[in-house]
């Protein structure tokens, strides 16, 4: 067959009216992705990952000639870890910098992965309402301002009983 005949013969995919599609090979867990393949991986706009890059300066990319964009796997899970605080925890930005600030990069990597979970955010987190400054005078009687304020003492006491049952247990002496 000549090479003009070959040129000219339809694909298989052609000769049944099927629409030819490109089929992109699947990356390998450690290949470095663009912002396109990061932002379809997290379901969220591109413009998005660049915003976050402004807001959180552990957000950093290879960049290459011409300022294109290229994320490391760590960045993608560390990407994975903020939406999963922003998004499905309900942390402000400033909330979510400051379990970054806390816990530290490989623990924000480790909740993109789905391996650690991040304590409910704190009224503060979510709202941005810095709780030291909540007004005395919001009208709620002083019985029940005691009753609130007991009650909190209990849930700060329940917290630190979970803390402790979540303790590595200590070696016997």
């Amino acid at each position: 067959m000549s090479l003009a005949a070959r040129i000219d013969e339809p694909k298989p995919a052609q000769r049944e009216g099927e629409a030819t599609v490109r089929e992109m090979p699947e990356k390998s867990a450690g290949a470095f992705r663009t912002i396109k393949e990061a932002a379809d991986d997290l379901d969220v706009p591109q413009h998005v990952l660049r915003f976050w890059e402004t807001r959180f300066s552990q957000i950093r990319p290879v960049k290459r000639a011409g300022g294109r964009r290229y994320y490391r796997p760590d960045d993608v899970d560390l990407l994975k870890g903020i939406k999963r605080l922003l998004h499905g925890q309900g942390y402000t930005i400033k909330g979510a910098q400051g379990v970054l600030r806390e816990r530290g990069l490989r623990f924000v990597q480790s909740v993109g992965r789905g391996e650690a979970e991040a304590a409910a955010p704190s009224l503060q987190e979510v709202d941005g309402t810095p709780v030291g400054d909540l007004p005395h005078g919001d009208g709620i009687p002083p019985e029940d301002r005691a009753a609130l304020e007991d009650a909190l003492a209990d849930l700060r006491a329940c917290r630190t009983a979970v803390e402790r049952l979540s303790l590595p247990p200590e070696a016997d002496a």
